[in-house]
């Protein structure tokens, strides 16, 4: 039987143990490295070359890395994104291009069958949308959460609120998309939203009431 070799980087303790448990009892499965952040997955990825590779959807500097980086031409390693549903949608979906996606809520049988499919040379991603409407009931106080916003990232703000893509956003700015991502990842913490959509949606909601998202281009 062919073992399909996994490297799994989480900031979550719990998060690593559950996935080595849940994935470590199945024959087919072997776990090579457990990291808890990105350095050390990085180099488990490069000195170990795992068949698959999970990835904490938090870790913005893998984000910013990208699939290229982390996954050689001439080695390839199947990429799968861990992510909570409630933030499914913080990353752009051009980070997912060639990559598998999983929701953290999935149940470990249904876990364990995606990653043999995967492992198989199948792409696994969610089938509901990247991009959710804010919550109902959930609201932002918008002056005192923007007023922590710098400069650069009200820019991002109001370029996503007019419905740019990452890669046209980078162009504007004339900045690489890995950093757009990040910036994306530290807006979304401080607003404490999930998506894009919100993001938007707050932006037009300041300039409906006149106060425009500050622009220092």
């Amino acid at each position: 039987m062919n073992c399909t070799r996994i490297v799994i980087a989480d900031r979550h303790p719990v998060v690593l143990r559950g996935l080595t448990s849940v994935l470590g009892s199945e024959d087919d499965f072997e776990i090579v490295a457990s990291c808890g952040d990105a350095a050390s997955c990085v180099q488990a990825i490069d000195s170990l070359a795992p068949d698959i590779a999970i990835l904490d959807s938090t870790m913005s500097e893998l984000i910013a890395l990208g699939s290229s980086a982390l996954n050689p031409a001439d080695r390839p390693i199947r990429l799968v994104f861990f992510i909570p549903s409630e933030v499914y949608g913080l990353i752009s979906p051009d980070a997912f291009d060639g990559c598998s996606v999983i929701l953290k809520e999935t149940l470990p049988e249904a876990l364990v069958q995606s990653l043999r499919q995967i492992a198989s040379g199948e792409r696994i991603v969610p089938q509901s949308s990247i991009d959710q409407v804010m919550p109902a009931g959930h609201e932002v106080n918008s002056e005192s959460a923007l007023a922590v916003l710098t400069d650069r990232e009200r820019q991002i703000m109001r370029l996503v609120s007019e419905g740019l893509s990452n890669k046209q956003i980078g162009r504007r700015l004339n900045i690489a998309d890995g950093t757009i991502k990040v910036h994306l990842h530290h807006i979304f913490q401080k607003l404490e939203i999930s998506n894009r959509t919100a993001l938007a949606a707050l932006a037009i909601s300041r300039i409906d009431r006149g106060t425009p998202a500050k622009s220092t281009e």
